[in-house]
């Protein structure tokens, strides 16, 4: 049995008509860039995170990077974030010569540890960054104090956790701006790149609007330096589509996910692998369904063996990434996030994967710690 990572043509089937339709009513219009279909788009992902401002960018990279700038950071300043993440987190903050400064991680929820936030603190901290990992929140109640402390503001990376929800409140609204991302196989995801910042403030979502079009508010005029990452109309219309469906598809991960606890408890394997924890107060969304087992890399092997998708996300935390150097950090000094660097093996949990192939899937991590156990 085959069972790819992530299978979008199946997702794509089930809404081709509507899909087709709609991107043919782009051609039709004609109109590319922005427009009345972005600004529908941002308003129902708007209303849906509970921000009331969205604004759509070419990215989530960009996305981030545009709230740093709208935020005001210059270079030198500091950026505390987590270093167990997707490069662009650390690469926006270095693009703009600030400082990522990198605060471990939980070993449960593998998103930033709020107790040791305190410590990194400084006069030069602009922002915390923290990361809602996998489709988790972090724990954003105590970040956020902390921020309020110190009276520096809070960038959501929620590029992997669109619909996520803390206490009832949607990942994008948690923090002083949240970052989305539309890649393709993101839980919501276009037919390119693309990206949403979100923000309960007016102010800061007029500046990104600027932002993102070079500094300009009216044609040819620039307040400020921006840069060109505007959201197409063809994105627009695709992921209008599937806005409709994200609750759906949500659910069925989120069902999945169940399926492989009781799977995996009832193979007797939750004393070999560790399976994702969810804190009590999450809405988890599984952008990934990431197990642990120190015998990773021989059970990522067995599987590609065997016809099934998995992929390690990610195998060296960035502060012991080659271009990171320069930053002075050591082998063993964020020991929580270069230990889950080693562990880690996200699995299928594509809302159309069926339950036979989740019970494959089982079944051949089963066999494979029979075959490699001693005798």
């Amino acid at each position: 049995m085959n069972v790819p990572l992530l299978d979008l043509k199946a997702q794509f089937q089930s809404i081709r008509h509507e899909v087709l339709a709609s991107i043919e009513d782009v051609c039709d219009e004609q109109g590319f860039v922005l427009g009345p279909r972005v600004e529908r788009l941002e308003q129902d992902l708007g209303k849906y995170v509970g921000t009331g401002h969205a604004v759509g960018v070419a990215s989530g990279s960009d996305a981030l990077l545009l709230s740093l700038m709208a935020l005001g950071v210059t270079p030198g300043d500091e950026i505390l974030t987590v270093p167990f993440t997707f490069f662009s987190t650390a690469g926006v903050i270095s693009r703009l010569q600030a400082i990522p400064v990198f605060v471990d991680i939980q070993a449960g929820s593998l998103n930033m540890d709020p107790e040791q936030l305190a410590d990194r603190l400084t006069e030069r901290t602009k922002a915390i960054l923290p990361v809602h990992l996998f489709g988790q929140c972090a724990e954003m109640e105590k970040i956020s104090y902390l921020a309020a402390e110190r009276g520096v503001p809070v960038i959501e990376d929620a590029c992997q956790a669109i619909g996520a929800t803390r206490n009832g409140v949607r990942a994008g609204g948690l923090g002083t701006t949240g970052c989305f991302s539309f890649f393709p196989s993101k839980n919501l995801g276009g037919f390119g790149d693309g990206g949403l910042v979100t923000t309960h403030d007016a102010n800061i979502a007029d500046r990104l609007r600027a932002l993102r079009v070079h500094g300009s508010r009216s044609d040819y005029h620039h307040h400020t330096i921006g840069m060109n990452s505007r959201l197409d109309a063809l994105q627009a219309a695709v992921l209008q589509v599937k806005l409709a469906y994200l609750e759906q598809w949500t659910e069925k991960r989120r069902a999945n996910a169940q399926a492989y606890e009781r799977l995996f408890g009832e193979a007797g394997l939750l004393d070999v692998i560790t399976l994702p924890v969810t804190d009590p107060a999450n809405y988890h969304v599984y952008n990934q369904y990431t197990i642990r087992t120190p015998k990773r890399d021989q059970l990522s092997a067995y599987l590609t063996e065997q016809g099934i998708g998995n992929k390690i996300y990610y195998p060296v935390p960035l502060h012991l990434q080659e271009c990171y150097q320069v930053l002075g950090y050591q082998k063993g000094q964020l020991p929580v996030s270069e230990q889950a660097a080693q562990e880690v093996l996200s699995l299928p949990i594509y809302s159309e994967l069926t339950t036979e192939q989740i019970e494959y899937v089982v079944q051949t991590i089963k066999q494979f710690f029979v075959v490699s156990s001693p005798a």
